[in-house]
C-alpha cells in the first residue's frame, strides 16, 4: 500500500508544515498533495514544494476544472512535472455549484460532461500527436462562439509533455465515481469505510467496463482520505474530525445539493446526515458536531492509541485502495504508518 501526505490547508494564513512534508519524503512516502476552495489555491504550493523535495511525487487533490481552463491545467502540469523531473500527479475536481457561481462566476453546467471534456483535451495536449482541435458543450478549441473574431487556429504544445502523467478526478456521487472509471487514471473518494469498498468500488467498475481494454483497479489508484489522530483520550481524537464531518455533511452546499450528506447517506448513516444538516444549516455548529456518530469517524478515520489506530489498518490494508492520503499533523503518525504499511 502506498501511503501520501495531504499538505492542503485551508485558512486565513497560508501555511506549508515543511518539516512534516520531508518527514514523509524521508519515511518513504510515496506522494504529497495541496488543495484548493476558495483561497490559497493549490498550484503555487505545490510547485514551492518541487523546489524542496527530491523523490516524493507531488499531487494535487484537487485544482479545480472551472478555476481554470483545460489548456491552462495541461500547461501547469507539464511545467510542474518537468521542473520536478517527473513526479507530478494531476488532481482535478468539479467543485460545487455555490463555490462554481459564487466564487469563479461561471455556470455550473454538467461536471461529468465537463470531467470528460477536460481529461480529453489534457490528454491531447500530452499527447501531441496534433494540433489541438476540440468541440464539446463546455470547451470548443479554437473557440467559433459569441464574439469570437474568426482567428483562432489549433495549436500544439511548445513544451513537450509526458503523455502517461496520471489524472486523478475527485467523486463520491455513483455517476461521479463511474465517470473516474471510465477516463481517469485514479480517484479521490474523500472518505472510505475500508470494511465497505463496494460502495465505492462497483461504480469504478462500472467505468472500467466502459473504458475498456482490460482496465481495473490493477491499473487504477483508489486513493481516499484518511485522517490520523494519535492519543490516549480516543474521543478527544475523534473531535476534529468530527467538527470537518460537521461541516462537509451539514454545510457544504444547498439542503437539496450537498453531495458529501447524500454520500454520508451510502455509508449508512441517513437519519445522522438528516439532523447534521438540520442543526448546521439552523446554525447550530456546536450541535451538529455533537450529532456526529462516533462510528463514522471510527469507519473513515484512524485515531486513538497507536495500538487501537494500528488494530484500525490492518482493514486498509487489505482493502482495494491502492493509496490512503494521510491527514495528519504528529510526525509520530507518519512514521507508525510507515513502519505499519511494510
Amino acid at each position: 500500500m502506498r501511503l501520501g501526505l495531504l499538505a492542503g490547508q485551508f485558512g486565513p494564513k497560508m501555511t506549508l508544515n515543511m518539516d512534516l512534508i520531508l518527514e514523509a519524503e524521508k519515511l518513504g512516502f510515496d506522494s504529497v498533495w495541496t488543495a484548493e476552495a476558495y483561497g490559497n489555491d493549490a498550484v503555487s504550493p505545490i510547485a514551492y514544494l518541487a523546489a524542496l523535495t527530491t523523490k516524493i511525487h507531488l499531487g494535487t487533490a484537487i485544482m479545480q476544472m472551472p478555476a481554470r481552463s483545460p489548456s491552462l491545467a495541461a500547461m501547469t502540469a507539464m511545467t510542474i512535472d518537468a521542473l520536478s523531473g517527473g513526479r507530478f500527479r494531476l488532481g482535478i475536481g468539479p467543485s460545487g455549484p455555490q463555490v462554481v457561481e459564487g466564487w469563479y462566476g461561471v455556470p455550473y453546467g454538467k461536471p461529468l460532461t465537463r470531467t470528460r471534456e477536460y481529461i480529453r483535451i489534457v490528454r491531447q495536449i500530452l499527447a501531441r500527436e496534433a494540433p489541438l482541435e476540440h468541440k464539446g458543450y463546455h470547451y470548443q478549441m479554437p473557440y467559433t462562439g459569441e464574439a469570437a473574431t474568426g482567428l483562432g487556429k489549433p495549436l500544439k504544445s511548445i513544451l513537450h509533455g509526458r503523455p502517461d502523467l496520471k489524472i486523478y478526478t475527485a467523486a463520491i456521487s455513483p455517476k461521479g465515481l463511474a465517470c473516474a472509471g471510465e477516463v481517469a487514471d485514479g480517484v479521490f473518494p474523500l472518505w472510505m469505510n475500508p470494511e465497505r469498498p463496494q460502495i465505492i468500488v462497483d461504480h469504478l467498475e462500472e467505468g472500467f467496463a466502459k473504458a475498456g481494454g482490460g482496465k481495473s483497479l490493477e491499473s487504477f489508484d483508489l486513493a481516499p482520505f484518511a485522517t490520523v489522530v494519535l492519543g490516549d483520550d480516543v474521543e478527544k481524537c475523534r473531535m476534529p474530525i468530527k467538527g470537518m464531518l460537521a461541516l462537509y455533511i451539514g454545510g457544504m452546499g444547498a439542503r437539496g445539493k450537498n453531495f458529501y450528506n447524500d454520500y454520508a447517506r451510502r455509508l449508512g448513516y441517513e437519519e445522522a446526515a438528516v439532523r447534521i444538516q438540520d442543526l448546521y444549516l439552523d446554525g447550530k455548529k456546536a450541535e451538529a458536531m455533537a450529532a456526529v456518530p462516533d462510528a463514522l469517524v471510527d469507519d473513515i478515520a484512524l485515531v486513538g492509541p497507536k495500538e487501537r489506530v494500528a488494530d484500525r489498518f490492518e482493514a486498509w490494508k487489505a482493502s482495494p485502495a491502492g493509496s490512503v492520503l494521510v491527514g495528519a499533523g504528529q510526525p509520530e503518525a507518519l512514521r507508525l504508518l510507515a513502519e505499519l504499511a511494510l
